[in-house]
């Protein structure tokens, strides 16, 4: 039975007064159980913390916010680019089996999407009545009460954490909203670090990978000048002592080490392409050099290669194309029309220009349909600001192909 009210006391000023104590005791027990969960928070935030992999840190930021608010169920949704619609989905709290049976992941419709168009919190205490609700699939796990939260990144929304099924039934209260919207704020952190993180790891991985090409590249080089140059110039030696030689068993021999010399700068080339055909960036010479040996089939012989200054690196790539064009052109002319037993290839960058030589010992050019062919390097060489001119061949036979561009045109 209550007291009556004090002397000087309206019965309403008791009532009020014992409302806000009631109020006050309600808000000293929010605070009292906010205190309790301080620990977890903490706890939370090193967890989500102590991964630098995106996915599992993503995984783990789920995982915490469930455990944090006693829901069953939670998802991460990452915003696409678009900044529509979800590129990504991770749930936690149903079973991968149901997962799969209820097919594609959410896209970002109906209540996930009112946080994507609106990126503020959302508690519902039964999301099936509200009217943006899409319904659920097939297999889909019964929720009613539903807790969205936004994770920004550098300013920017990154996703959306969505919490559903409280524990005992109840649903989502302040308390749990600021307790998540905390750990969301630790959780834009800590995606940052991890993106960064990736990134550091792509570019040195990208670092490493260029490394590798340039020794590559360099290596390639090295063939290119030092070896094969040596070979060939020791195969021309060789052929140069034929002539002296009177026993026809010597004669022999040494036809078969000029032979021998030969396939071996055939190996070198495909060991240079091999070495640069990986590059992202195939190389000017390496391009040079597969055209040149994709030529000798036809031919009938190993056309002899030049590669000097720097090729790769001061030719722009329509240049290039250009001049692999006019490269292409001679060799298929020489072997249609030549009759030739010798080729020399020489491209070189100096003095600011691009030089493609291409002589043989042929039957010259005559009356031969050749000049097709000439006049589409000549055009492609003026097209750059260039010239190509024609004079004698090998041994005052046949003839050499000029073909030159400079590598910056006078505007």
């Amino acid at each position: 039975m209550d007291l009556p009210p004090p002397s000087g006391t309206p019965a309403s000023g008791r009532l009020r007064l014992d409302r806000l104590l009631r109020e006050l005791v309600e808000q000293a027990g929010d605070l009292l159980a906010a205190q309790q969960r301080l620990p977890a928070l903490l706890d939370a935030v090193i967890s989500i913390s102590s991964d630098l992999s995106l996915d599992a840190t993503l995984r783990r930021i789920v995982e915490a916010a469930r455990l944090l608010v006693e829901a069953r169920y939670g998802a991460l949704g990452v915003i696409a680019e678009d900044g529509e619609q979800l590129s990504d989905f991770i749930t936690v709290g149903i079973d991968p089996d149901v997962v799969s049976t209820i097919g594609d992941s959410p896209r970002g419709k109906g209540i996930l999407g009112l946080i994507i168009s609106d990126p503020h919190p959302l508690r519902l205490p039964d999301l099936t009545e509200h009217p943006k609700a899409y319904g659920f699939p097939p297999g889909h796990p019964a929720m009613r009460s539903f807790l969205g939260v936004p994770i920004s990144v550098r300013g920017r929304v990154f996703g959306n954490l969505y919490l559903t099924e409280k524990s005992a039934g109840a649903p989502f209260t302040p308390e749990d909203e600021g307790i998540v919207l905390a750990l969301a704020g630790a959780a834009g952190v800590a995606i940052d670090n991890a993106r960064l993180y990736e990134e550091a790891q792509r570019a040195q991985r990208d670092r490493g990978r260029l490394a590798v090409y340039e020794d590559r590249d360099r290596i390639a080089r090295d063939l290119h000048d030092l070896v094969i140059q040596r070979l060939f110039a020791t195969g021309l030696s060789l052929q140069g002592l034929g002539r002296f030689l009177q026993d026809s068993g010597a004669e022999a021999r040494l036809e078969s080490a000029v032979s021998d010399l030969d396939e071996t700068i055939r190996e070198i080339r495909r060991t240079i392409f091999s070495l640069q055909e990986n590059d992202p960036k195939i190389s000017l010479r390496a391009r040079a050099l597969e055209e040149v040996s994709q030529s000798a089939s036809t031919l009938g012989f190993e056309p002899r290669v030049r590669l000097e200054g720097s090729l790769d690196d001061a030719v722009p790539v329509p240049v290039q194309a250009h001049v692999l064009a006019a490269l292409r052109e001679s060799l298929s002319n020489i072997a249609r029309h030549a009759t030739a037993s010798e080729v020399d290839v020489v491209m070189q960058v100096a003095d600011g220009s691009l030089t493609l030589n291409v002589s043989d010992d042929g039957v010259g050019l005559g009356r031969s349909r050749r000049r097709s062919g000439l006049a589409n390097m000549r055009e492609r060489a003026e097209t750059l600001s260039g010239s190509m001119t024609t004079s004698r061949g090998l041994l005052e036979r046949g003839t050499t192909i000029t073909w030159r561009v400079p590598l910056h045109p006078e505007p």
